[in-house]
């Protein structure tokens, strides 16, 4: 079998569902997609799944979290572009709890950060993906 007809290799990606002690969600805004998601981003090499969620969700919110219990995962394909590398994408999520939150700085890959409670996280997502493992999490 020639690398053209083998099947393409799941990139692994972790995040979190980052929640302040009154329930509310962090959500975050991509300018490049132009959506509103859940805080996440690829491994990089020699790290863990969480390791790479907690990474990721402090660089993307600009918050100190405490890493919990896992929350579910999903998967979607990516589409061909010069970024990113096309194929199957599973994303790995945590529940995490606000330890810090600093002050807010957008820049190119993150340019707003929300607080929203459950319903409207499912409500402001942008992925359907993203919404359905929120209302399983947050029991909605």
């Amino acid at each position: 079998m020639n690398a053209s007809n083998s099947p393409p290799t799941l990139t692994f990606a972790a995040g979190g569902l980052l929640r302040r002690a009154d329930g509310r969600l962090c959500l975050v805004h991509r300018p490049r997609y132009d959506d509103w998601s859940l805080p996440k981003g690829k491994l990089e090499p020699d790290e863990t799944l969480v390791e790479t969620a907690v990474r990721e969700v402090t660089e993307e919110t600009r918050c100190e979290v405490e890493c919990g219990r896992f929350a579910g995962r999903y998967e979607y394909r990516v589409g061909d572009d010069t970024a990113t590398r096309s194929g199957p994408k599973g994303v790995f999520v945590w529940h995490m709890r606000l330890v810090e939150k600093r002050a807010f700085e957008p820049d190119d890959e993150v340019d707003a950060r929300r607080w929203v409670a459950p319903d409207e996280a499912i409500e402001r997502l942008t992925y359907e993906n993203e919404r359905a493992l929120v209302g399983r999490a947050c029991d909605r």
